[in-house]
């Protein structure tokens, strides 16, 4: 199947084979009466999916409706979806159709699905399973015949230990999953995303589109947008309006983006007076791998002098011995004059920075007793970058 004939008719951006997949699994299951859930973090555009469905399917010509379950009063929301009779509460001064009605022949969208109160849930699932619904206020059966496409962001793991979703009815919608991938495992398409953005802006705005250096694309795509496209959409037209030179560096993307993700982008080291320059994950934190660094230094030595010592001290250690075991420390030794890395070449490591960050704060808190003040004191940041980064790596 060819899924660019179809991104482009729906206007999809991107070459994303995970993105490819979601496609081609709407398209193929369309022409069933499957139930179908889309699973995807909010904003990575899970609403073009049941648009898919429906126009390659035989309902088609019936009616397409969307609903966003989370924007709907509990109260109110049986009543849009399966209609209410006269009298059926104050204020019903007359019949009403529910959407369940008005869509029949045609497909429903139900956004947010995991929102709905479980007693709407209940009658959700009757209607999956026999096509069958009450108005609110009314004890006639009514029938119906609508394809349902439902979608979320919530983990039902979790939804169904805490009571908040049915089990029955997660089955009932999933007959056919389709997961949609963020914007973070989707590097690529980020530059062709921004690129549609800024053009549809400056036609918007009237003003010319941006464009940006090496640098700043390097920025976008390793920054993990947490709000995925439509984060990015926003940031694109806030750039568009706001920024008088049209050609975006680093340094003007990075002002835009919350400080609570910058650590989690490539980390840069340059030469600067203090041996230390800004970089895309900023100073601090390569100031704590420093850190990391010497503590680690200074607990080998430590050991080796430990080591060294028990042996001395039992008359069982050789000059062969003794010369092994300086090798053996040698070889996992950390050098006491650590380069600056010029040309602002990359840190790669095995360990993530995002782990040594959360190690070294814990252990700072540990020995300062919690005592954020001092313990930020020693990592060399502020106690307010120390409370938000406590929060982001949920540490009690």
């Amino acid at each position: 199947m060819n899924t660019g004939g179809i991104k482009q008719r729906f206007g999809v951006i991107g070459n994303c084979p995970s993105l490819d997949r979601a496609i081609f699994v709407a398209a193929q299951v369309a022409p069933t009466d499957l139930s179908v859930l889309i699973l995807g973090e909010s904003g990575t555009g899970k609403e073009t999916m049941p648009r898919i469905v429906h126009q390659f399917s035989s309902r088609k010509h019936g009616k397409y409706i969307a609903v966003n379950c989370g924007a709907i009063p509990e109260g109110t929301i049986d009543s849009e979806l399966f209609g209410h009779v006269k009298g059926a509460f104050t204020g019903a001064s007359e019949s009403r159709k529910g959407y369940f009605e008005e869509a029949d022949g045609g497909t429903i969208f139900l956004d947010e699905v995991a929102e709905l109160p479980m007693t709407t849930q209940v009658r959700l699932l009757r209607v999956l399973e026999s096509g069958e619904f009450m108005k609110v206020g009314s004890s006639q059966t009514q029938k119906t015949d609508v394809r349902v496409v439902a979608a979320t962001n919530v983990n039902f793991e979790e939804a169904f230990s805490k009571g908040k979703f049915r089990e029955d009815l997660y089955y009932r919608l999933n007959q056919v999953p389709i997961n949609m991938p963020p914007l973070r495992k989707r590097a690529d398409d980020i530059h062709l995303l921004f690129r549609k953005f800024t053009t549809d802006f400056s036609e918007m705005h009237r003003m010319p589109p941006l464009s940006l250096n090496p640098d700043a694309i390097e920025v976008i795509e390793n920054y993990p947008w947490p709000g995925n496209i439509r984060q990015l959409k926003h940031i694109t037209e806030q750039m568009s309006v706001l920024e008088a030179e049209r050609r975006v560096d680093a340094e003007t993307i990075l002002s835009y983006l919350p400080d609570n993700h910058r650590s989690r982008l490539p980390v840069r080291i340059t030469t600067g007076s203090d041996g230390f320059e800004e970089g895309e994950a900023g100073t601090n934190e390569k100031k704590m791998l420093y850190n990391v660094l010497f503590d680690l230094k200074k607990e080998l030595d430590d050991l080796k002098r430990v080591v060294l010592g028990i042996m001395e001290n039992e008359g069982q250690i050789s000059q062969e011995d003794k010369a092994a075991v300086q090798r053996a420390f040698s070889d996992a030794d950390v050098p006491s004059n650590l380069p600056i890395v010029q040309d602002a070449v990359e840190v790669e490591s095995s360990l993530s920075l995002i782990d040594s960050e959360r190690e070294l704060i814990i252990k700072a808190l540990d020995k300062h007793k919690n005592k954020r003040k001092r313990a930020a004191a020693e990592l060399g940041i502020s106690e307010r970058t120390l409370y938000r980064k406590i929060k982001e790596y949920d540490l009690k």
